[in-house]
């Protein structure tokens, strides 16, 4: 037996409103006006799909980790699925286990190259689980997908990630049986290289893929797991095509009323995620024991996976998720901002942006890993001090002890604003930019950015909190540096 046995998930602050999209383009398509309804989450500009998966597994994890942790006691393989990986050649489910300290022993697999690959990893990691070499798998599914303008999917995606603990046992959902059918039905495409998909005409796509490929693989897995389809209680299928899911469920039989909120209103679909996506959003609403759930993904065949809710599915979890990150939203009718932020159009920047992102070093980003991507400090083994960075001599006058010190994370210490400023001469995406210090209610401090601000937000004393974000490109040779920056702390926290 295998399980879900946690869930998060993460949706950037900032909502596009669609009647901006729709402003834009009327003037060539003057449909457009009926298509502004509702809004999209949308990135900020240090934001990508490893900095939302790190923010992800951060909500699903902090509710099974053990004191000063923030990761369960064992974890034997992390799995990172999306199909906008900023790096096409280093493991991007590496940096995801480091920010959260769970490097080391630990299996870690990039799965990418389909809208499916949210599904595909919670199925291989359901699979492993139920084996004798898995005792828990972390799921993450994020994705950051690009669009051009006056698009379908401009107004239809959006951007977010979704995690699951995957452990032995029965969990919150117990995993009844799965089915991957596989389709080289191409209904869409991204050559490598490019930087947006070629899509199909949806007629086509529904009629002739959806339609015939996902009511197979559902009623497979419905005989796998021996159920009729007026057993499902709760069918999610991710889809932008319209009537997509209301002609599966009709085509096997399962009831109207089972179809879950597909949040294409408030958020968007966010691709390779939004099937987890919307498990997370179902699984905070609670659910009745022994509902059944079935989870599928369309993208060059069919993933399509059955469970039943147990009696610990009965009262959510309590972590932000989905439904706490659509309320913290900021609605945004800035297209440009949004077109900037994505690189979508070229913009002069000014002479205060000319800098030379000099090449890495990857050796001293390799030794200082723990720091860079874990937010990982030290604390004296003598006096209790703590510090960051972590150095050999303990930095309080009265103790100044030597190699005394032992690794400590900041991630997820509550800190408040010490200092700060708002500067318009540096140059920032989205000015002023905002830096300063703040102090650790453990103690510590360190000079930071601020991030996902708004002008007269911060003071002396804000709370904020510490999230895992894009420093700096360097364009020329294609590396992201990451580090944690610090947020204002706002309404419900996990």
């Amino acid at each position: 037996m295998a399980g879900i046995s946690a869930y998060g998930a993460y949706v950037p602050r900032l909502r596009l409103q669609r009647s901006a999209i729709a402003a834009a383009h009327q003037w060539s398509d003057p449909s457009f006006k009926g298509k502004g309804k509702g809004e999209r989450a949308i990135a900020n500009w240090d934001e990508d799909a490893l900095t939302m998966a790190v923010e992800a597994a951060r909500d699903c994890l902090v509710h099974n980790a053990a004191p000063g942790d923030d990761a369960p006691s064992v974890l034997d393989a992390i799995y990172l699925a999306s199909t906008s990986l900023p790096f096409a050649d280093r493991q991007n489910a590496g940096i995801v286990a480091t920010a959260l300290s769970l490097d080391g022993q630990r299996r870690s697999l990039d799965i990418t190259g389909s809208q499916r690959a949210g599904t595909t990893a919670l199925l291989e990691a359901l699979q492993a689980a139920a084996g004798p070499y898995t005792n828990s798998a972390l799921v993450v599914a994020s994705d950051k997908r690009q669009a051009k303008a006056a698009s379908a999917g401009e107004l239809a995606y959006g951007d977010g990630a979704a995690a699951m603990l995957v452990e032995g046992g029965d969990g919150l959902l117990t995993f009844l049986a799965g089915v991957t059918e596989t389709a080289d039905f191409v209904d869409h495409f991204r050559g490598a290289g490019e930087d947006f998909d070629y899509t199909w005409e949806e007629r086509w796509i529904r009629d002739e893929g959806i339609s015939k490929i996902v009511p197979a693989a559902v009623q497979a897995v419905l005989e796998k797991a021996g159920l009729e389809a007026d057993a499902v209680d709760h069918f999610i299928f991710p889809s932008t095509i319209a009537r997509a899911a209301d002609g599966v469920a009709k085509a096997v039989g399962i009831k109207g009323d089972a179809l879950v909120d597909n949040l294409g209103a408030n958020l968007g679909e966010c691709g390779a995620a939004h099937a987890l996506v919307m498990l997370s959003h179902l699984l905070e609403g609670g659910l009745r024991p022994g509902a059944v759930v079935l989870v599928a993904a369309f993208g060059q065949g069919c993933d399509a996976l059955l469970f039943r809710a147990t009696e610990a599915a009965r009262t959510p979890q309590g972590q932000l998720g989905v439904r706490g990150h659509l309320a913290q939203g900021k609605a945004s009718d800035n297209y440009m901002q949004y077109l900037a932020f994505n690189d979508l159009i070229t913009l002069e920047k000014g002479m205060r942006a000319e800098r030379d992102d000099y090449k890495t070093a990857l050796s001293v980003t390799y030794r200082k890993r723990d720091m860079l991507l874990a937010l990982e400090g030290g604390k004296c083994g003598q006096c209790g001090t703590l510090q960051f960075p972590r150095t050999d001599i303990c930095v309080n006058p009265q103790c100044g002890a030597h190699h005394t010190q032992t690794p400590h994370s900041f991630r997820d210490s509550r800190a408040s604003v010490l200092t700060w400023s708002a500067d318009y001469l540096t140059y920032i995406p989205n000015p002023p930019s905002h830096y300063g210090m703040i102090t650790f209610e453990d103690g510590g401090r360190f000079m930071t950015d601020f991030t996902d601000v708004d002008v007269g937000e911060l003071d002396v004393g804000t709370p904020v909190k510490m999230m895992f974000r894009i420093k700096s490109s360097d364009r020329l040779r294609g590396f992201v540096r990451y580090f944690w920056k610090a947020v204002p702390q706002r309404g419900q926290s996990a």
